[in-house]
């Protein structure tokens, strides 16, 4: 937004300045992050080139414009390669010691007309100075205020105050009866605890000849009720061995009786079923069979009937 400014003077000749007011440019609250531009930009001023230091009569003087001229790069490297060459030409023409000889080498030699030693120690010497002996310095006095008012002296004579031996009467029997009194107090105190004590002890002996009786008694008694628990246990286990004893007994009995009659009735139902048989009876039962089917085929089961009514 461009503003508009002008000047005027006064009729009195002074120069006055204005200009149209403009709003603030926005800005952001933080710093904006650098850019690649201003990468090269020095931050410290120490290490800034364009800060000139020392002689100023021989400073380098930086051109104003960003890229360098040219011409006047390649003439400087002209002159720095000039100096150079001028300065290899010196160092070639200038004289020099000869190569020392097969088996010898050189070493530095001092050539000056006088010799000097040389040495890191730096000589020093000492130098005293009598002086006279420092005074003590006197102690401070002490602060002793500046009075004020007026000083009253009294005149007293001897006797007036009091008498001590008889003044002190009173004071001494109080302190003597009240020192027997506390004595008296804690003897008898004394003598209470110590009868508290020995009752205490004699109501421990007690309770614990009470607790010992007790716990006597509740052992016996857990004696009693097991061996009470223990004999009905064995009563009741003999009674139920006696029962099983007797149903074994009967069941024994009853099943005798029962086999008795039942065995001969069984062999003699099997014997007529023929399970039960003679094995010389069968061999000529089979035999008489299978002659009946080799004489006469046709007969045959009319003979085999016959033959078991027969047999």
């Amino acid at each position: 937004m461009a503003s508009v400014s002008h000047s005027q003077r006064d009729p009195n000749g002074a120069y006055t300045f204005s200009s149209r007011p403009r709003p603030v440019e926005n800005r952001s609250k933080y710093r904006e992050p650098p850019t690649e531009q201003a990468q090269g930009h020095y931050g410290n001023i120490m290490y800034d080139r364009r800060v000139v230091r020392g002689n100023t009569y021989a400073q380098h003087i930086i051109p104003t414009t960003s890229q360098p001229d040219p011409a006047e790069t390649h003439r400087q490297q002209e002159i720095r390669r000039r100096a150079m060459a001028r300065k290899r030409a010196i160092e070639q023409f200038k004289p020099r010691t000869p190569e020392a000889l097969q088996g010898r080498k050189h070493i530095d030699v001092q050539t000056d007309l006088y010799l000097e030693e040389l040495s890191d120690v730096v000589v020093a010497t000492d130098i005293e100075c009598q002086t006279d002996a420092f005074l003590d310095r006197p102690a401070t006095p002490l602060f002793i205020p500046a009075k004020s008012g007026k000083d009253v002296q009294t005149q007293i004579e001897e006797g007036e105050l009091f008498d001590f031996d008889m003044e002190v009467q009173p004071v001494l029997e109080v302190l003597v009866g009240k020192t027997i009194e506390q004595s008296l107090l804690e003897v008898m105190e004394e003598e209470e605890l110590a009868s508290l004590r020995a009752q205490q002890r004699a109501f421990e002996e007690l309770r614990n000849a009470e607790l010992a009786e007790v716990q006597r008694l509740q052992e016996q008694e857990r004696r009693h009720s097991e061996e009470k628990e223990r004999r009905t246990a064995q009563q009741k286990e003999v009674l139920k061995k006696e029962k099983e004893t007797a149903e074994k007994i009967a069941a024994r009995a009853y099943t005798q009786k029962y086999l008795a009659e039942l065995l001969p009735a069984v062999f003699t139902s099997l014997r007529s079923h023929g399970y039960f048989y003679d094995p010389v009876e069968k061999g000529l039962y089979c035999f008489t069979v299978n002659s009946l089917k080799l004489s006469s085929p046709f007969s045959t089961h009319e003979g085999i009937a016959a033959l078991c009514c027969t047999w």
